[in-house]
């Protein structure tokens, strides 16, 4: 595992000598920001540089925040990899993924590790394992927890399961594309909800 950690610090250097003025943005403070602010803030951090088409950029801050903070959070590693796979950096992106993995016990019956099988398979092109990824996922049972979650009003959590079967439904449906067109692949609606639902955050 240290000599992957090694290998990780070297392959996933800033992809670009200097960083276009429309993806500019204030370094230090960046890296000054705690990882909520950093990673979950959906109008802050790396995910403002992402949203206007900075996709390597952002990838690149996270690589530097990760490595600046010696961190080795499985999301850093997901949104990492993610944004790397929609810039096209299929194998890097792969990698990055599969060390985005949760232990068994936490991943215990939310199949995020699943989806993660899922998401590995289509970009490294093996149809057949995104599909056995997709079979397991699809079967697994909602948690009891989820089930009793309330939102800030006492009311039951408006929440999709299983969790992210839609984005493997997509990868599905346009296995021609690359990976950023088939994220956005539209995706059916016959899954299974408690109630009017919206899709659950892909993040464990």
């Amino acid at each position: 595992m240290l000599l992957l950690y090694f290998a990780l610090a070297f392959a996933f250097e800033p992809t670009t000598p200097s960083i276009p003025e429309e993806c500019s943005y204030d370094r230090t403070a960046m890296l000054a920001l705690n990882q909520n602010a950093f990673d979950q803030d959906l109008s802050g951090g790396w995910r403002k540089i992402a949203k206007v088409g900075c996709e390597l950029t952002a990838a690149d801050l996270i690589h530097d925040y990760r490595m600046s903070k010696d961190i080795k959070s499985s999301t850093l590693f997901w949104h990492e990899g993610q944004l790397r796979a929609f810039a096209g950096q299929t194998a890097s992106a792969a990698i990055l993924l599969n060390e985005a993995r949760k232990s068994e016990q936490e991943d215990n019956g939310w199949g995020w590790n699943l989806y993660v099988d899922g998401t590995v398979a289509f970009l490294n092109g093996d149809k057949p394992a995104l599909l056995e990824a997709r079979d397991m996922l699809s079967k697994l049972p909602e948690p009891d927890s989820l089930k009793m979650k309330k939102d800030a009003y006492g009311r039951p959590m408006k929440v999709t399961w299983p969790m992210n079967l839609s984005v493997l439904d997509g990868l599905i449906r346009c296995w021609e594309q690359s990976y950023k067109e088939a994220y956005a692949c539209p995706r059916p609606s016959n899954l299974t909800e408690r109630s009017e639902s919206k899709r659950a955050p892909e993040a464990p």
